[in-house]
């Protein structure tokens, strides 16, 4: 799945694993790069007609559970 996201064909034996990452952030922090980094690829999102300047984050989970009893006195007959 994050080779499909990333658009990272089977060619490539190695990703990174999430120590590689977190310490690939903390050298950008370090160095104050990530701000820099951070508007590049804003940029060039933008160019390409990608980037969401506003959104809304919806989240929603599933989970089984036993019908209501709340109305189970009112006659359940469409009107």
């Amino acid at each position: 799945m994050y080779r499909e996201f990333a658009k990272i064909g089977d060619g490539m034996a190695w990703l990174p694993d999430e120590t590689t990452i977190l310490r690939f952030r903390h050298l950008l922090e370090r160095r104050n790069l990530a701000p820099d980094m951070l508007r590049l690829v804003n940029d060039i999102l933008q160019a390409k007609g990608l980037l969401l300047r506003t959104s809304t984050a919806v989240d929603a989970t599933l989970i089984a559970a036993p019908s209501s009893t709340k109305n189970a006195s009112v006659d359940a007959t469409p009107r």
